[in-house]
Formats: structure tokens, C-alpha cells, sequence
């Protein structure tokens, strides 16, 4: 089946959909209240706000990217 068939399939089908139309319109516009809404007020800048430069920021990430907090080697006790 070729991409041309594909496309042509989904677009038939989307524009024969009357109630569709409407929920797909809902799905995005609470996508976006829940990424770009929620992220500003919820979600702020941690490294922005505790770090001043690009060095301590990326040493904050790589400190805490590859130290292991909880968790124990295979084979260890």
C-alpha cells in the first residue's frame, strides 16, 4: 500500500466526519491547555531559577543523570 493511498484514505475519512470534526477540535484544545497553559503556571524553569550560568546548569544534569540514587548493582546485597 502505497503513502498516496494512506493519505487519501485519511483525508476522505476526516472529511466525511460531522461529530468527529468536533471531538478531534476538544482533544486539541485541551492538549493545548495542558501543555502550554499548565507548564507555565505549574511547571517552572528549575535550572533557570537555581543556576546562573550554562556550566553549573549542565554540571547539575550530569551530576544527576549519572549518579545512582536507591539503587543497587546487580550481584551486590
Amino acid at each position: 500500500m502505497s503513502l498516496q493511498k494512506v493519505y487519501t484514505f485519511y483525508r476522505d475519512g476526516f472529511r466525511s466526519m460531522v461529530v468527529g470534526k468536533t471531538l478531534w477540535k476538544i482533544i486539541f484544545i485541551k492538549l493545548f491547555i495542558m501543555f502550554a497553559v499548565l507548564k507555565v503556571f505549574f511547571f517552572p524553569n528549575f535550572l533557570a531559577t537555581n543556576f546562573s550560568s550554562d556550566a553549573e546548569r549542565a554540571n547539575h544534569v550530569l551530576t544527576n543523570l549519572t549518579e545512582l540514587q536507591g539503587y543497587s548493582q546487580p550481584g551486590s546485597k
